[in-house]
């Protein structure tokens, strides 16, 4: 239907930069030798700019810590997080309103039986004052998911981070699709371990995450209580010469390493100023053209700056596979709503580095999809308040 290139509006994996991709293909070389070495530091310093400066303004958001790169996607980073910080009977408190907390308290619940959910349903804010009631002295650590990928809900890090270090309990933070792309304050929202993903608004393929443990927190890692791949202590060690404790996915390093460099070049106030333009854009499009946003920000929480879920219109709902073939017949990729939202929500991201013109795209192919599913669209007007946002 269309000779457009392919556009990818996942939330995950997103598109990737000529240069990034350029440079996965350099000769092979050890991950033991000194070129790999030069590699891994160019990332790391390239992380701990991400990491400390995901400030509107620029400015430091963390006094001290620490970047590691995984050899595996974000959820060997929770995970790690967990078994170094958790013992077998200690309290651990996870905020669940989406697939991601809930994965969150999953991995918990396999490493102690002291595991207490604070939910809400899928897209909606959860209550403060029920966070507030399940932290105690007690609790080893709380875990939260800051951007609700499955929802396009950002949750309110700072308010559950304070509740955390009254109780002095750990505090670790999935930032998958907001670190890169949004602000992220460490030392402002007591955050002790973030984590993201390489795929998401770092621009990189898929296969590596990245980890940021505050000095503080190291104390209290532990190693020995983790499976012998998530030894923290070990990936700590080894980080200080460059390297990773096991064989590192060397190409995926390279294109990491190049990907933050740009995200440097650019800086984070320029990034973040952008993904939160062209996210109001889509959603504005979105709703210009009569559809509705599925998460509802009222409460602490607030809409995702990296990514907008829509709800399926009642006369597609539960089989929409006439809009979705619709969409890729014009060479774009969306995501549907996941767990029990398939079939309800469809998610775009506008994470990495899109023009404005593939939001705008991404807005059009939405819409004249909705029209051949049969869905009654005010397209014109859509487009016209997407472009109004990006101007």
């Amino acid at each position: 239907m269309t000779d457009d290139d392919f556009l990818l509006l996942n939330p995950g994996p997103v598109p990737v930069r000529e240069e990034v991709l350029a440079a996965m293909s350099e000769p092979m070389v050890s991950h033991r030798s000194a070129d790999f070495e030069a590699v891994y530091e160019r990332a790391q310093d390239g992380l701990d700019y991400v990491f400390e400066h995901s400030d509107p303004d620029g400015e430091s958001t963390s006094s001290g810590g620490t970047s590691l790169i995984l050899n595996g996607t974000a959820t060997m980073g929770m995970e790690a997080a967990v078994a170094n910080l958790v013992g077998e009977s200690d309290e651990v408190v996870s905020l669940v309103n989406g697939k991601f907390g809930r994965r969150f308290a999953r991995i918990a619940e396999r490493h102690t039986d002291e595991v207490y959910r604070v939910e809400a349903d899928w897209g909606e804010s959860v209550d403060v004052a029920n966070v507030e009631a399940a932290v105690s002295e007690q609790t080893a650590l709380v875990t939260m998911v800051h951007n609700e990928t499955s929802t396009g809900l950002l949750n309110p890090a700072e308010t559950v981070g304070e509740i955390a270090a009254e109780h002095d309990a750990r505090f670790v933070v999935d930032g998958v699709t907001s670190i890169g792309g949004d602000e992220f304050r460490i030392d402002d929202w007591n955050v002790d371990v973030a984590l993201t993903d390489a795929q998401k608004a770092i621009e990189t393929p898929p296969g590596v995450s990245a980890m940021y443990l505050t000095d503080g927190v190291e104390e209290h890692v532990d190693g020995e209580s983790a499976p012998f791949y998530e030894d923290l202590d070990w990936h700590l060690r080894k980080a200080d010469q460059h390297q990773t404790p096991f064989t590192s996915a060397v190409p995926l390093f390279r294109a990491l390493a190049v990907a933050v460099e740009g995200i440097e070049s650019e800086t984070m106030p320029t990034r973040i100023a952008r993904h939160r333009r062209q996210s109001a854009a889509f959603r504005e499009g979105f709703v210009g053209m009569g559809l509705d946003l599925f998460a509802n920000p009222e409460g602490p929480s607030e809409l995702s700056n990296t990514v907008t879920a829509i709800a399926l219109p009642d006369s597609v709902r539960g089989d929409a596979a006439d809009f979705f073939d619709a969409v890729a017949e014009r060479n774009v990729s969306i995501s549907g709503g996941q767990a029990h939202l398939g079939g309800e929500i469809f998610r775009v991201s506008n994470m990495g580095s899109l023009p404005d013109e593939q939001i705008l795209r991404g807005v059009r192919t939405v819409g004249e999809a909705m029209t051949d599913a049969g869905v009654d669209v005010d397209l014109a007007v859509g487009i016209a308040a997407a472009e109004e946002r990006l101007e």
